[in-house]
């Protein structure tokens, strides 16, 4: 059953030259080195075979080669420079790291006026020359439902970007301050939580201030979702980094490495609403991210296909 939390249609880039980006090391926790000769193989084999599973699945997936000619090593994770939205409308965002500017990419957005609805493209990515970034929806956590942009404070996540975005597309901000155990701040609230139509993944004590914890558990769960709340060691494992999408039906698309991090009853909970695909990409996590980082749902209408005569 297709909600507006869950696209039936996705965006994801082949990565033919991928390696861990020295310049988002500083405050990705989660990254670690993968400067191996086969990396790159490794991490495009592991991208084809997670294509092939969520078109198994009956998920709509347009697939962008990168060949790497740009020095674009976080290209695998598109989630962060462009977002989709119900009505017709795309936002394109500044990103923090310079090597990641090169990821936007016309050609994507020209496929989205070509097969689907687009009224309006707001472009924010100019603000970058002003030192501001909103790393799309790494950044941002968004309710649907809700219209609720939950938001883990971070030098990628401006808040004066972060209000004009709220503005232009009738969202409610909520931000907090998220650490890991070792006090480092989150560099991307989706490592921290995740939200489907009926649940929402969070690691809640990841957020320090009790106030602010109570206030986003409410919110969750005033929107009727059961909230599962993950431990910080969860977290580590990309349990938090998930996808809601639709195919033949409602599916959680996440890694294999988060998949094995859940317990009984938490999967309970979810396959009370959807699927789990996990998908194995050991390579690419080694990037600092994971499943969700590398899909951009597709929260527009398709226009009408035309057959052949």
């Amino acid at each position: 059953m297709t909600t507006i939390q869950a696209p039936q249609a996705v965006v994801m880039i082949r990565p033919h030259a991928f390696r861990s980006n020295p310049e988002t090391r500083a405050d990705n926790a989660f990254q670690t080195d993968s400067a191996t000769g086969d990396t790159a193989p490794r991490a495009l084999a592991e991208f084809d075979a997670a294509v092939a599973t969520l078109r198994a699945a009956g998920v709509r997936v347009h697939v962008f080669d990168d060949t790497g000619a740009q020095d674009t090593p976080d290209s695998v994770f598109p989630n962060n420079w462009f977002s989709t939205h119900t009505g017709g409308h795309v936002a394109l965002y500044p990103m923090y790291a310079e090597n990641r500017r090169r990821e936007r990419r016309p050609d994507v957005i020209e496929l989205l006026k070509r097969e689907y609805r687009v009224s309006d493209v707001i472009d924010y990515s100019g603000l970058e020359q002003d030192g501001l970034a909103l790393e799309g929806t790494g950044a941002m956590v968004l309710d649907h439902i809700g219209r609720i942009a939950y938001v883990a404070r971070s030098h990628r996540a401006d808040p004066v970007l972060l209000e004009r975005f709220c503005a232009h597309f009738n969202y409610e901000p909520i931000c907090f301050d998220a650490a890991d155990a070792q006090g480092c701040p989150v560099y991307h609230t989706n490592v921290l939580m995740g939200i489907g139509t009926d649940y929402a993944l969070i690691c809640l004590s990841m957020i320090p201030d009790p106030e602010r914890r109570r206030t986003v558990a409410e919110r969750l769960a005033e929107t009727g979702r059961t909230v599962i709340d993950l431990t910080p060691e969860q977290i580590g494992e990309f349990a938090g980094n998930a996808i809601e999408l639709t195919g033949h039906r409602r599916l959680l698309a996440l890694s294999a490495r988060a998949h094995r991090a859940l317990t009984p009853d938490q999967i309970a909970v979810i396959e009370r609403s959807a699927q789990l695909l996990p998908l194995a990409i050991p390579t690419i996590e080694t990037a600092g991210g994971s499943v969700r980082c590398m899909i951009a749902g597709i929260h527009l209408t398709r226009r009408p296909q035309r057959t052949a005569a």
